[in-house]
């Protein structure tokens, strides 16, 4: 049996990136910025340990960012879908 005190949320650990939902109108922005449709995103599940705690459902877009050496932090997007 695991003690609680020793367990750890898989989005607070120091080796998970930062994962946020973004809004409508900043998801809108970013597919006109690269020029491709929602679909065309790298696809996360919603049951996916890092986001199962924001509240996500199918269809949303998920901001990630990450700690960079060369350029300090760079930016991820994922599509939101059922497994």
């Amino acid at each position: 049996m695991v003690s609680k005190k020793n367990l750890i949320l898989v989005p607070d650990h120091v080796y998970v990136p930062k994962h946020e939902i973004m809004s409508k109108k900043e998801a809108e922005e970013i597919l006109v910025k690269f020029n491709c449709k929602l679909t065309e995103l790298p696809l996360i599940f919603v049951t996916d340990p890092a986001i199962v705690g924001l509240g996500v459902k199918p269809g949303d877009m998920i901001k990630i960012t990450r700690k960079s050496s060369t350029a300090g932090k760079s930016l991820y997007y994922r599509y939101v879908v059922e497994v």
